[in-house]
């Protein structure tokens, strides 16, 4: 979506107030929760729906 939107890291990170760190852990999907107002404010921030970011993986 970062592509999509042309919007570096850096810059997504200043839009949302997150550290380049926590935003790499999501982007990476190492991160084990998410709150809401951080996936409201990336949504904000891209323009875009939770769908958008979001993909269930089964640990099976």
């Amino acid at each position: 979506m970062m592509a999509k939107r042309k919007i570096s890291l850096n810059e997504l990170s200043e839009r949302v107030d997150l550290t380049l760190s926590n935003l790499s852990i999501l982007k990476t999907g190492k991160a084990k929760a998410i709150r809401f107002s951080t996936l409201e404010s990336i949504c904000k921030a891209l323009d875009c729906q939770p769908g958008d970011l979001l993909e269930y993986v089964s640990e099976e």
